[in-house]
């Protein structure tokens, strides 16, 4: 776990972040002291952090914002962050995609990385004259860029003009991610969220180097998106939620929004239809999917466990095949999700057949199964992904698939749950599997925390989201931020740059960009919230 040394190398370099404190020492000049305050605030922690004390390059109305030449999407990465940038600042920041110019230029090019950063990092330099991002592959252009904004004024990120300066502190970034999966969940089957929340809180994933979303789409409360072989799923099954709201459901047009939306901000969507359990909006809809043929009523309370696909019917294999053969051909991501937690109604070996069956149907259809860890109490396949929620550091059928080769996604729930309530009295959320807050949240490895799956069998982190107790776009807020941070600084950042103080000093300077960007954050008390919080 963390220590609360701080084993940092900082030789005319700053290598590593989490040391405010020692940058600040560093230097009496209050423009190194600036420039190391603003490196020291970025999160998740780079690899590799040199600042240059003294040194800035101020965004003006002459900055011209220039994309790497002959690739569409450095230019539209050029300009999302134009976009950004004038709504604040009110400057004209064109972009054109060619070389970088002599001075006063914002580059983003896909030449001269180091090979090292691989596909998502990249390294930033920003000297006098110029800030240059440079990538393998534009999706490190487009986490260098949430990096650069981080650097900026936090007004930088309001949705109103702004006044300035714009300086960006001078040094140089080396970065990329520990973790190929960086994920987090929201639920919209207990609680239904239009396209446009989705997107808002997409918008803020992206931020945090998230690559991720995981869509909880079926539940017992509610089915998410119209499958066109089946319209009753979404047409009657999606028409409540918990507490008896109208709930919704994404048309497929809809759910191709969220897709492109995501794909423009680098994050991968992983849509789950939950089964053999957690099937009552499905089972409502059509009767003949029950094995006594009678649909039960549908369901507005928040137990688990009680439903169940009818797993000797051979209609339920049609339905299954159906239904995934829409979803996949509407998502280009490799990842399918199967959910198969809670299956408390179903035998033994009626789950292992039912499992062991879907993936094959999945597979056809030419996408990679994710399931919760359960899944691993039938025969994974090679390529099966585990989702790991338990509450307990160690789990025999999974450490024995992982033995087998199966890679393991870490959403520990007493960890990463975001729908834990922060304290007794928080009036969101749950608390079966405990309280968390930010120093629960950080304060752990997900590489070495389950026996049996170590560094190299741990694809990444997630941070679900369930939404028993969430309404609003401000509910997730509050309970995704600040912990949601912790667990994408997890995911990105090595181990060597783990330190739970230095973190929350980091992560405190979010604070005064969330109140600009309108973010309904909870104030931790474990954290220092500077002024403009």
């Amino acid at each position: 776990m963390a220590t609360s040394s701080l084993p940092r190398r900082l030789g005319g370099a700053l290598t590593g972040l989490g040391i405010v404190a020692a940058l600040l020492s560093a230097t009496t000049a209050p423009a190194a002291a600036a420039t190391a305050v603003a490196f020291s605030s970025v999160v998740p922690a780079p690899v590799t952090a040199t600042a240059t004390p003294g040194v800035s390059h101020g965004i003006t109305a002459s900055t011209t914002i220039y994309a790497a030449p002959g690739s569409a999407p450095a230019a539209a990465i050029a300009n999302q962050l134009a976009a950004r940038l004038r709504v604040s600042t009110g400057l004209p920041l064109p972009v054109v995609t060619t070389v970088a110019g002599p001075a006063d230029g914002i580059a983003l090019l896909l030449t001269g990385a180091p090979p090292s950063v691989g596909a998502e990092g990249y390294q930033l330099d920003v000297t006098a004259s110029a800030i240059t991002i440079r990538a393998n592959q534009p999706a490190g252009l487009f986490r260098g860029v949430q990096t650069l904004r981080q650097l900026l004024p936090v007004t930088a990120d309001a949705a109103t003009l702004q006044s300035g300066p714009w300086p960006v502190p001078g040094g140089q970034i080396v970065d990329h991610p520990r973790f190929a999966h960086r994920g987090a969940m929201l639920d919209v089957a207990r609680h239904f969220f239009t396209v446009a929340q989705v997107q808002r809180y997409l918008d803020q994933l992206a931020l945090y180097k998230i690559n991720v979303l995981h869509l909880h789409l079926s539940d017992d409360q509610g089915w998410r998106i119209a499958i066109n072989s089946w319209p009753n799923l979404a047409t009657y099954g999606g028409g409540t939620q918990v507490g008896g709201g109208p709930g919704g459901y994404y048309t497929q047009a809809d759910y191709t929004a969220i897709v492109n939306y995501a794909a423009d901000r680098y994050i991968t969507v992983i849509p789950e239809i939950d089964m053999p359990g957690h099937t009552n909006a499905a089972l409502a809809s059509y009767a003949q999917l029950n094995c006594d043929g009678v649909a039960p009523a549908r369901y507005t309370g928040t137990q688990v466990g009680f439903s169940s696909l009818c797993v000797p019917l051979e209609l339920t294999y049609t339905f299954i095949d159906q239904v995934i053969g829409e979803i996949a051909a509407l998502t280009p991501g490799p990842y399918v999700h199967i959910g198969g937690d809670e299956a408390s109604s179903t035998t033994a070996a009626d789950y292992s057949y039912f499992i062991n069956r879907v993936q094959q149907i999945v597979a056809a259809h030419g996408k990679t199964v994710v399931g919760w860890h359960d899944v691993a109490n039938a025969t994974p396949l090679p390529s099966t992904v585990a989702q790991f929620w338990g509450t307990t550091t160690s789990n025999a059928p999974l450490a024995a698939a992982v033995a087998n080769g199966t890679k393991v996604v870490m959403s520990p729930a007493n960890k990463t749950y975001l729908d834990m309530k922060y304290r007794n009295n928080t009036r969101l959320g749950q608390k079966w599997a405990g309280l968390i807050d930010v120093n629960t949240a950080y304060e752990w490895n997900p590489g070495a925390y389950l026996t049996g799956a170590g560094e190299t069998a741990v694809l990444g982190v997630e941070a679900p989201l369930w939404s028993e107790t969430l309404v609003t776009t401000a509910d997730i807020e509050y309970m995704a931020f600040p912990r949601l941070p912790a667990i994408a600084e997890l995911g990105w950042s090595p181990w060597s740059t783990h330190n739970l103080t230095a973190f929350k000093q980091r992560l405190g300077a979010q604070g005064p960009r969330w109140n600009v960007m309108g973010i309904n954050y909870y104030h931790s008390t474990q954290v220092t919230w500077p002024s403009g919080s």
